[in-house]
């Protein structure tokens, strides 16, 4: 398969809420409530995307698509933490049928460099404790695990949260 990575805009935003919404259906039944995700609205997502977006300070946001159209999209920009120097990739969600297609390791490889071309230095991505597959997926591209954390969740749902760091972003964007 063939994609192609770039800055998403304004008007990306319903494409890449019905990406967002797709795979947290496919990604997270079984971890999160099935109301929840039922309860999901491509509209209200894409007045976000819409409004983020438009924001210059909003951060990175990149979108991935085949032939067909979007099949996923990162997000990132400082972390959370406001430790100097530390970015964070807020989002990174693909479609099922993009999965397993070096796609994600793109993604991830591109939003690093944009976030180190703004002078990040490390980088943190946080993933669902049991979601295994995403947990092995950061593993291999080098991310170090810290220690669990309880976190709020959609719903009022408490979860738990690993969070991945890469101390020197360089060894993320050096991956072919």
């Amino acid at each position: 398969m063939s994609f192609v990575v770039f800055p998403a805009g304004p008007t990306d935003a319903e494409d890449l809420a019905r990406v967002h919404v797709t795979s947290w259906r496919e990604t997270y039944r079984g971890l999160l409530s099935d109301a929840f995700l039922a309860r999901m609205s491509e509209p209200g997502f894409t007045r976000r995307f819409r409004r983020d977006l438009a924001d210059p300070k909003a951060g990175v946001t990149l979108a991935a698509a085949d032939r067909y159209g979007l099949v996923g999209y990162a997000q990132g920009g400082p972390s959370r933490r406001g430790a100097a120097g530390e970015a964070e990739i807020a989002t990174l969600y693909l479609l099922r049928q993009a999965q397993g297609h070096g796609l994600g390791a793109q993604l991830m490889r591109e939003t690093a460099r944009a976030l180190a071309a703004q002078g990040a230095t490390s980088l943190l991505i946080s993933v669902l404790r049991d979601n295994i597959r995403a947990r092995g997926f950061y593993e291999h591209l080098g991310g170090e695990p810290q220690a669990a954390r309880r976190e709020p969740g959609p719903g009022g749902q408490l979860l738990y949260e690993v969070a991945y760091r890469w101390r020197d972003i360089e060894g993320l964007t050096s991956l072919p």
